[in-house]
């Protein structure tokens, strides 16, 4: 586990170097900004200098706040992981225990049993299982990898720990086999050749099984290697072994020879016993099943081919293709089960993978979506030599697991009770929420239980092994994941489990695409336009919104009630208004082109067709259809308000970079690269809907629409922006890449550079550096000569200095950067080589939003609510909102919307903002208290809204009364309000850039916790930010990680780890300290069921195998020590107590097995001396009484 490492930093009162460094602006004649200070109307100038450390105000305020965190209530440690294993090759089950082991490509195990019983452990070499063995009911697992080693993994423990490896130095492994209560492990090698190991010492046994000793000395060709080995189900002392050319050995282990072969002309894919042990079935590459007979071994018993065509008169049968595996297992009471996959046709190429059930003369075949790695059938008896009784079979697929119900004749699947279904569409987001509302969690299952497939069958998981508890933590925590396909799940991962509680489908509110339609859509989003990019929901008021790839919104609310209603809509123009940035003078001012001369009529490559077939440029067409017909909206989250983006002169609506919904004051805003949309989902009205420079401006507000405008179901915010340069040159534009592309591909296949810079605001890999997660693929926009730009800098009132972007999502203008300018802002340089040149600039893209009520202008008496606005220049704006005082007023008067004037920076695209009181508390944004919009006996108070405003508590000192955190890229500040002073500054990085950061709470105390693309994990203490914690956890390894890195409450955090897995980690201590409690137990004390009676014939008939000792055979003393460079023994990494532990746990429990045994042997012997003194009594009482007979029988009845 990698520790702690520690930061030092100076805290030094702010306000001391402010001075002097405003003084030195002055001197300078301000001809460059301060990155690190305030700007603006509005701003305090003496914020921190971007070199500092942390920082602090006088001691007064410092004592104000008395913090509790310290480093030791951090830790950093993983606690489970949920989905489908990825990519998985190898399956086991133990039939005692009933717990279920999945080993896949990429090294790990996974371990499940009754729900809430599930490991993960990994094998350290990350070489791919190749095979899983059980020590059934031994709480023991050996795994065979791909580099050739063995381990045995101690399954006695909550999280499994290897006891012992053995490397194979010259021979590939190929095959185990571990008979029932035995220690005694068969391993086949590529070579042909059978090994014996030692599980308790896992030591090589001298004993070998050479390939050219196993077949007939004529034989000339090697026969491949060893595909299958078994022990007979009636001779404990033959071993069956199968090659993969067709020839299968039966081996006598006491006389070391083989006593029987057979040969076959197919080659060998799996082999299956008779529980009698007298017959034994094979699955061949053509597609058939022979079944042989050990009396008569010079050919099959029968063969079929199962899926081929009847053979005409004189015609050999038509091959198949090949049946991987076959399982044959008999039953008491009716015909035997063939179960087998593979096997079908070569004419039916379409047909899905399937499993194939053969019940007597019935044959049924069960196609599966995804192909069948292996399946396993589960039986009532671990005993090979009973009846089978299979009642199940388990089907492990490469992106599913099911379980057939073979006790019903149709054959109904089980439902599943593990998260196996995360992966159902590619998860393009996910959301984190610990600690929320407690009743949450049983309206949303409620609702979700109603939708769930019919057809499963009726009898319980088969699946039960372990144990499992709540544990001391068990306060509710909801995950949701949003999906390619439009879907949105909501998860209950309380206790850390998951289970699915309800499923909303968003795409349900457009209309379907038609083929030969879409086309529009086509020229935006390749694939999945439905997919979401954002989610935002308030537990509280149970408001959910979602913004999605073909840039559109939708606002749902909660309700218990069906409705059927009309979906309203707004469509919004969001443009950016390049020449507001430039502005030349009017004589050096480039003439533009002849619009009409320099739209194509063709599309460009790599570029999107921004005219229609009519060469008309599109204008206010969004990406989408919404429904205009009613429609049927069932219980649960129904669809309030949906927004979209529209083309604008021929350019596509950019994806949405921020979103934040207020339910309190009825507001949603977002942002993309063109600037910043603000709507009233209560009034269904635009308020604001501005470029991004404009923000930055007060002057024409009024000019630009900020109140409510009519009511209007199909409002088009049709505010007069100026065309961009993009548009007189729509060859530079380019399609819009979702950041969910690389998410939708399971497999990790390599991706061209451009082609991967184009997909995702997270995927720029250039230069073999990751740019920004807020760096997306946008239109590109003129690029002017040095000649051109001589006189850009030329700047309105209230406008700020244009800087290099940081992290824009946006269209590039090449600018010249003067060398003072080149060194002040040198922070502002782009993370990758490629775009730091200094003719790489971006637009301004809003990174952040956040709902709060605030001081909007400095030196504010009261707080009002108040909208904080960054953006991918580190810049922060405040923007007022000014509502109805009245609730009845608040649904037909206008909204108020303007920008303060107040501007904040920082270094590095903004990420997160959050507010603390005075004393310290972190302030929750204001919310609506929940209530059914739907409910027919509240009509009367719809108009009636119970709001929580969570105000900060009024005070008489004059003074400041609020700090505000902001956190971006690079670091972070905290700021006084409404004086806005800089309080304390902290650079979280230099050589790389934040990822995701989120202020949460901890043992009541708030922190900021970010994950660095680095791989590092840092938590810093609220208000001072004083270093917690600094670990290197995680390597950025995968930009999916990057994407779906979410913290929250309670020391929590989660990202998906491969494209069906959700792994979660806690960083408090107290979780790591409790976390033993709350997994499971793999191992349950469970006593083995007892044999069978055999009958007198049958153990008098029935083989030797119950006086055969394989200790005896295969220990050093007969068999002698086998070459040290054949195998390593490696002692596992569990540590020398564990080893003892498990070690001893394994041998206590075989002793005990042997001497139950022994024990058995001598009461058994015991009886049969009793049953024999019997007989012997029985005998001389006939004796008796036959001479009593004799003596009587010719006398008269008179005569006694």
């Amino acid at each position: 586990m990698p520790t702690p490492r520690s930061r030092r930093g100076s805290l030094t009162p702010v306000f001391l170097k402010m001075k002097k460094f405003n003084f030195r602006k002055v001197l300078d004649g301000l001809t460059a900004s301060s990155p690190g200070s305030g700007s603006g109307s509005g701003s305090n100038s003496s914020g921190g200098s971007g070199a500092m450390h942390p920082g602090g105000t006088a001691g007064v305020l410092r004592e104000e706040i008395q913090e509790t965190l310290t480093s030791e209530y951090f830790h950093i440690c993983k606690t489970v992981r949920h989905g489908f294993p990825y990519q998985p090759t190898a399956l086991a089950f133990d039939p005692v225990q009933k717990t279920l082991a999945i080993g896949t490509r990429t090294g790990a195990i996974r371990i499940l049993g009754r729900p809430g019983v599930d490991c993960y452990c990994q094998h350290e070499s990350g070489a791919a299982v190749l095979q899983l063995q059980f020590l059934i009911n031994e709480g023991a697992l050996v795994s065979a990898s791909s580099d050739d080693t063995l381990h045995l993994w101690n399954l006695r423990q909550k999280r499994p720990a290897i006891l012992h490896s053995l490397k194979f130095n010259r021979e590939r492994i190929t095959y185990c086999h571990l008979p029932f209560q035995s220690k005694w492990l068969y391993v086949g090698t590529e070579r042909g050749n059978t090994h014996i190991v030692n599980i308790e010492s896992f030591i090589l046994s001298g004993y070998v099984i050479m390939w050219n000793k196993a077949i007939e000395l004529s034989t000339k060709t090697h026969p491949g290697p060893v595909v299958h080995l078994s022990d007979s189900p009636r001779d404990e002392g033959k071993l069956l072994i199968g090659y993969e050319n067709g020839t299968v050995v039966f081996w006598d282990l006491k006389s070391k020879r083989a006593e029987l072969r057979v040969y076959y002309d197919e080659a060998i894919h799996s082999i299956d016993w008779h529980h009698e042990g007298k017959q034994f079935m094979c699955s061949h590459s053509d597609g058939s099943l022979t079944l042989w007979n050990l009396k008569s071994p010079s050919r099959p018993f029968q063969t079929t081919i199962p899926h081929g065509k009847s053979p005409r008169e004189g015609r050999k049968s038509e091959s198949c293709k090949p049946i991987l595996k076959v399982e044959y297992k008999t039953c008491r009471n009716s015909e035997p089960f063939i179960i087998f996959s593979g096997g079908l046709s070569y004419d039916k190429a379409c047909r899905r993978p399937s499993l194939t059930i053969m019940h007597g003369k019935a044959i049924t075949v069960l196609e599966m979506d995804h192909p069948i790695v292996e399946f396993l059938t589960l039986c009532e008896t671990p005993y090979p030599n009973e009846f089978q009784e299979p009642y199940a079979v388990v089907v492990l697929l490469e992106k599913d697991l099911i379980v057939v119900d073979l006790t019903q004749s149709n054959f109904p699947i089980f439902e599943n009770p593990y998260p196996m279904d995360i992966h159902e569409s590619p998860v393009t987001c996910t959301a984190y929420f610990a600690d929320c509302p407690p009743d949450l969690i049983l309206v949303l299952y409620s609702i979700g239980v109603k939708h769930k497939k019919q057809g499963y069958s009726n009898k319980e998981w088969p699946i039960t092994g372990g144990a499992w508890n709540l544990g001391t933590q068990t306060y509710p925590e909801i995950i949701i994941t949003g999906h390619a396909d439009g879907s949105i799940k909501f998860w209950d991962a309380s206790a850390i489990t998951l289970q699915m509680l309800y499923k909303l489908k968003t795409a349900k509110v457009f209309e379907k695409q038609k083929v030969g339609e879409g086309k529009q859509t086509c020229e935006i989003v390749e694939e999945d336009p439905y997919a979401i990019q954002m989610i935002y929901w308030c537990p509280e008021s149970r408001i959910f919104c979602v913004s999605g790839v073909s840039a559109y919104v939708i606002i749902y609310k909660f309700s218990r009630h069906e409705i059927t209603t009309e979906i309203v809509s707004l469509e919004v123009r969001l443009q950016y208004d390049v020449e507001d940035i430039i502005t030349p003078e009017p004589e050096t001012s480039p003439p533009f082109p002849d619009l009409s001369s320099q739209l194509p009529s063709r599309s460009l490559s790599g570029s999107t067709n921004t005219v229609a077939s009519e060469g008309v440029t599109k204008d206010s067409i969004p990406c989408l259809n919404v429904k205009t017909r009613p429609v049927r909206m069932p219980p649960g989250y129904q669809a309030e308000l949906v927004i979209q983006l529209v083309w604008v002169d021929g350019e596509p609506p950019q994806q949405i970079t921020s979103l934040a919904v207020s339910s309190a004051y009825g507001i949603v805003a977002f942002g993309n690269c063109n600037g910043l949309a603000v709507v009233d989902f209560i009034q269904k009205t635009v308020l604001l809907s501005m470029g991004t420079i404009d923000l930055y401006r007060s002057s024409d507000l009024y000019q630009r629409q900020p109140r409510s405008p009519r009511k209007n179901k199909q409002f088009i915010a049709d505010n007069f922006c100026m065309r961009g340069l993009s548009n007189f040159y729509p060859d530079l534009t380019k399609r819009i890449r979702t950041s969910y592309q690389s998410l939708t591909e399971l497999n990790d296949s390599p991706v061209p550079l451009e082609l991967e810079r184009c997909k995702s605001p997270t995927s720029d890999h250039v230069n073999g550096h990751y740019t920004s997660p807020t760096s997306q693929s946008c239109s590109s926009g003129k690029r002017l000569s040095s000649a051109d730009v001589s006189k850009v800098n030329r700047w309105g009132p209230g406008r700020p200095p244009f800087r290099k972007a940081q992290s824009a999502a946006c269209m590039e203008i090449s600018l010249p950067v003067t060398t003072e300018e080149s060194r002040e802002n040198s922070y502002n340089r782009s993370r990758s080589s490629s775009i730091s040149s200094i003719d790489k600039d971006s637009k301004e893209a809003i990174t952040a939003l956040y709902f709060m009520e605030s001081f909007a202008r400095k030196n504010d008496s009261t707080i009002s609510p108040c909208l904080f606005v960054g953006t991918s220049l580190g810049m922060v704006l405040i923007i007022s909102l000014n509502l109805p005082s009245a609730d009845e007023q608040r649904f037909t008067e206008p909204v108020m919307v303007l920008p303060s004037g107040t501007f904040l920076s920082l270094k590095g695209a903004v990420l997160t903002f959050s507010c603390m009181d005075r004393t310290g508390a972190l302030m929750q944004p204001p919310y609506e208290v929940w209530k059914d919009p739907n409910n027919i006996d509240e009509n009367e108070k719809s108009l009636r809204r119970k709001l929580v405003m969570n105000c900060p508590s009024p005070s008489q000192d004059i003074g400041d009364h609020q700090y505000t955190i902001i956190c971006s890229e690079k670091q972070a500040k905290v700021f006084s309000l409404p004086s806005q002073t800089c309080l304390y500054v902290h650079n979280i990085t230099e050589t790389s850039f934040i990822l995701q950061a989120d202020v949460v709470v901890l043992c009541n105390s708030a922190c900021l916790a970010c994950f660095c693309a680095n791989g590092h994990i840092m938590i810093m203490s609220l208000p001072s930010l004083r270093p917690m914690l600094d670990v290197n956890y995680l390597p950025l390894t995968d930009m999916r990680i990057a994407r779906t890195f979410c913290f929250t409450n309670e020391g929590q955090a989660l990202y998906l780890v491969s494209p069906t897995e959700i792994q979660r980690l806690t960083y408090s201590q107290e979780m790591c300290d409790n976390l033993q409690d709350m997994l499971g137990d793999l191992f349950t004390p469970i006593e083995t069921p007892e044999a069978q009676n055999r009958g007198f014939l049958k153990g008098l008939f029935g083989g030797s195998g119950q006086t055969f000792d394989r200790e005896e055979l295969f220990g050093e003393a007969s068999a002698g020590k086998a070459s040290r460079s054949l195998a390593q023994h490696i002692p596992g990494p569990g540590g020398i107590e564990g080893m003892k532990g498990a070690a001893g746990g394994v041998m206590g429990e075989l002793t005990r097995a042997r001497i139950a045994l022994d024990e058995r042997g001598q009461r058994l012997g015991e009886l049969e001396e009793k049953t024999a003194g019997m007989m012997t009594s029985a005998e001389a009482f006939s004796k008796h009484a036959h001479e009593l007979m004799l003596k009587y029988k010719d006398k008269k009845w008179y005569q006694f």
